[in-house]
């Protein structure tokens, strides 16, 4: 069962839709500490989205139980939840300006037109947009749109804020640096906040926990650091962005590229160069073992050793320490 101590307890929760082979949510706990940031990491369909719009009260379970700081949220509709949604498209009202889309909620709720005032110019100074209230959201970069929407899902204060792949939309070089300013911001207002990102690189650097998904099931739960170093399968290591999953009679093993070495060959060598990757301080080079015809890739840091070209032979060793049993 949940931890009651938990700003958010998911308690079992099942959610099947018609005609699907098998359960989009299947009897998925999950338990999140206040002010904590978790992430939920999975490829497209594995229900990281469909767990989120349970979360918000947009997707009814089959099962199962949804707690927020202890209260049950069965039965209870999306608007009274006290719970911040950020979609990808962001979904900013066009016809409104930049204060009109970030005060909506609270003229929703009731609010004051001088509290909406103040709480809209606290919010926009909080994302680093003060002083935008009159502007257009129609001429806005994406960068722009994002700090929008966020200010919009922060300005009611909510208990937990819900994100839905909210750098999807947004290039990379955007993305690597929005990605420090988000962590500091959700820190410094001590939200609570789920993030759902199928990017493995986003949500190892701003998450304070990884949830992994597949097929409906939690399939590892850990923080970023033991989850990058201990995979708990070959599906997690892949997501994870390691070619390197070696299954043999007895199971399969992560074999981590920086430990890979490539050695001049002796003789005619036991492996060929089949690729060669370069990546500005380093270079992935992928090689083909003769003996079993596994790929392995390896990382060489430009300016040392040889330079491996496609079809040079060699030989290889692996540093044990490198090699990480999966289940």
């Amino acid at each position: 069962m949940a931890d009651r101590g938990a700003a958010l307890a998911v308690e079992r929760v099942t959610v099947r839709f018609a005609g699907a082979e098998r359960p989009a949510l299947d009897a998925v706990d999950l338990d999140v500490a206040p002010g904590e940031l978790v992430a939920l990491l999975g490829p497209s369909g594995c229900g990281k989205t469909t767990l989120l719009r349970v979360v918000a009260g947009l997707t009814e379970p089959d099962a199962g139980r949804v707690l927020l700081d202890g209260r049950d949220l069965s039965g209870v509709p999306a608007h009274r939840r006290g719970v911040g949604l950020m979609f990808q498209d962001y979904a900013l009202f066009p016809h409104r300006d930049v204060g009109g889309n970030v005060e909506f909620g609270l003229r929703m709720a009731g609010m004051a037109p001088a509290d909406r005032r103040r709480r809209v110019a606290e919010v926009l100074d909080l994302v680093g947009l003060a002083g935008w209230e009159d502007r257009p959201v129609g001429p806005l970069s994406g960068g722009e749109r994002q700090r929008v929407a966020l200010a919009r899902a922060l300005a009611p204060a909510p208990r937990l804020l819900l994100l839905d792949e909210p750098l999807g939309a947004l290039d990379r070089t955007l993305r690597d640096r929005l990605v420090p300013e988000l962590g500091e911001l959700f820190r410094s207002v001590g939200v609570t906040v789920v993030h759902v990102t199928h990017d493995q690189s986003e949500a190892l650097a701003l998450a304070d926990r990884v949830v992994v998904l597949d097929a409906g099931r939690v399939v590892q739960d850990g923080s970023p650091a033991a989850v990058w170093a201990r995979p708990a399968s070959a599906f997690v290591a892949r997501f994870l962005g390691f070619a390197n999953v070696v299954e043999g009679d007895d199971g399969a093993a992560l074999v981590r590229p920086e430990a890979v070495r490539l050695l001049p060959a002796v003789g005619l060598g036991g492996a060929e160069v089949v690729a060669v990757l370069f990546r500005g301080d380093h270079s992935v080079v992928t090689v083909r073992r003769d003996t079993d015809g596994a790929a392995l890739e390896a990382v060489v840091p430009t300016g040392t050793g040889p330079r491996w070209r496609v079809g040079d032979r060699l030989d290889l060793a692996v540093d044990p320490a490198g090699v990480v049993p999966l289940g």
